[in-house]
This record gives structure tokens, sequence and C-alpha cells, in this order.
């Protein structure tokens, strides 16, 4: 279930996306989920934002020990 963020002043996507799930390469999901704000680079306070989940990662070529 996606969750909800405020901005603070001068907060960026890569920040927020770090801070929020873990890794500034999910910015592009959280962009895609506030579409209307796409055009926004440095955030004023108090905009809230939808956080979406951390997409969970399958893959059948790791070794058995990390999948």
């Amino acid at each position: 279930m996606p969750k909800m963020y405020t901005t603070t002043q001068g907060d960026m996507w890569d920040s927020i996306a770090y801070n929020q799930m873990g890794n500034e390469k999910y910015m592009h999901l959280i962009i895609e989920a506030n579409s209307r704000y796409n055009q926004t680079v440095i955030f004023p306070a108090n905009i809230v934002l939808t956080i979406p989940d951390v997409p969970v990662l399958v893959s059948t070529n790791l070794p058995p020990w990390k999948r």
C-alpha cells in the first residue's frame, strides 16, 4: 500500500526516493505516482506526495542464498 510523504523546503526527487524508498533509482516511480508535480525540481514545504511500494525484484539468475 502506498504511503504519503509531506515535503520539506528543498526536497528533490532523488533525495525523497533515497529517504523514503532506500535508493534514488526509484525516483521515477515517485514521479509517475505524482505526475502533477513532474515539472518540479526543488519542492517547497508541505506538498503531499504519494510514495509507491518498493518493487520486489525476483530473479532466477541469483544463487539460492540470495533469492
